[in-house]
């Protein structure tokens, strides 16, 4: 199963200080997702509007971004790949953006809410704040 993910709308989807270090919320979502990947053996891409400063790579993962920095040149990403895929039905779209969940859609693939997922790879703790009962 392959799974594209609209990563600025996963990260946004919850209020939790991020917009005070982009760049920390994007590494933090990518090793939220390689984990995710890893433990259950799936094909993630997470898109980014803009690359990461500095990069944010992975060997488990595809980290990429738009090739222009213009307004909804992610999601036209997203949809490229949707569109380019060999099975768009086997692609999950990992977003929460009416517009681009409708082109997705439109293309073939499965939409899946950015909150759901957020939830799936960074539990909230019951007290609302992130469970960290599973980190060392």
């Amino acid at each position: 199963m392959r799974w594209i993910v609209d990563g600025m709308n996963v990260i946004g989807c919850r209020p939790d200080g991020w917009w005070r270090d982009r760049h920390r919320a994007m590494t933090g979502l990518v090793g939220h997702l390689e984990r995710w990947a890893q433990a259950d053996g799936l094909d993630v891409t997470v898109v980014f509007e803009k690359p990461p400063r500095p990069p944010v790579t992975s060997t488990v993962i595809t980290v990429t971004h738009a090739p222009a920095a213009a307004p909804n040149s992610a999601d036209d990403e997203i949809v490229r790949l949707v569109q380019g895929a060999a099975r768009p039905a086997d692609v999950h779209v990992a977003t929460s953006d009416r517009g681009l969940a409708a082109r997705v859609r439109d293309a073939g693939a499965t939409v899946f809410p950015a909150e759901r997922l957020r939830e799936l790879i960074d539990p909230r703790s019951p007290d609302g704040g992130p469970d960290v009962s599973n980190q060392r």
